[in-house]
């Protein structure tokens, strides 16, 4: 169903317009403040220190200094202030770059425009110089951001912004899984199991082709035999019990002709 045809989508569809774009005008607005305070602190002239700062080009040399010619106070000031900087990098720009790599392009752009800014302000601002050991405090104080707060506000405007009240796809349905042979136990079963008439069924399968077309005419002259009628069974006793009088009488007349030729013998 489209925005167009259901009300309530498109009405939470015009929800996310306005907070999405709420959320981005806070956030530049957030960065085009701290950009004119990264301005006003790093590129403020210091006729002062003109003698006493050089440039560092070697990661960890103006750490070390901090640690063994500051007192704790003034190195904590120092690094700390560093760190401050780059923690507005981290909370803002994961609103801008995209979701995949988040940490990474944030990373990179911090120490890309920290390293701009440390160009600048040596080049072009007096009693500045640049300093490696600064873009390595801002990059990490934007890490720490990230970590700390920035990656669980963008994650969660990012899911507000591209989820929320999204149509989501239909579950799949689960394929079915292949047919298993049956084991050994599982077919001794069946052949348990097996009906006689299916035994039947199968034996006669099993006779040949021309022993299964016999038995069929067999079974078919067999059935059109016609049977004998209650009439013809009646007739057929009393004709048998006829022929056997008949038969009884011949032999009863034969043997009388066997003694009247015996007696004749016997008289001469």
């Amino acid at each position: 169903m489209t925005a167009e045809a259901n009300p309530r989508t498109g009405q939470g569809t015009w929800v996310r317009v306005l907070v999405r774009g709420a959320v981005l005008t806070v956030v530049l607005l957030g960065l085009v403040a701290f950009s004119v305070l990264l301005a006003k602190v790093t590129l403020t002239p210091s006729p002062a220190s003109e003698d006493l700062v050089t440039a560092n080009l070697r990661p960890g040399r103006s750490l070390r200094q901090y640690a063994e010619d500051y007192t704790f106070l003034a190195a904590c000031k120092q690094a700390g202030g560093n760190l401050l900087l780059g923690v507005p990098f981290g909370l803002l720009l994961p609103f801008f770059v995209p979701r995949r790599l988040r940490m990474i392009r944030t990373t990179l752009l911090t120490a890309v425009a920290m390293a701009v800014v440390e160009l600048v302000q040596g080049a072009l601002v007096e009693g500045r110089a640049f300093d490696i050991d600064d873009v390595i405090l801002n990059t990490a104080g934007a890490l720490l951001g990230y970590f700390v707060l920035g990656r669980r506000i963008s994650h969660r405007y990012y899911t507000y912004t591209d989820d929320s009240g999204s149509p989501r796809p239909a579950a799949e349905k689960p394929e079915a899984e292949p047919k298993r042979a049956p084991g050994p136990a599982a077919r001794a079963k069946a052949a348990r199991t097996e009906t006689a008439p299916t035994k039947a069924a199968r034996a006669k399968a099993a006779l040949p082709k021309a022993a299964r077309a016999k038995a069929a005419r067999t079974k078919a002259g067999r059935r059109d035999r016609p049977k004998p009628t209650a009439t013809a069974k009646g007739r057929g006793a009393r004709t048998g019990r006829s022929d056997g009088v008949a038969s009884g009488g011949r032999r009863a007349t034969g043997s009388g002709t066997v003694r009247s030729l015996l007696d004749r013998l016997r008289g001469r």
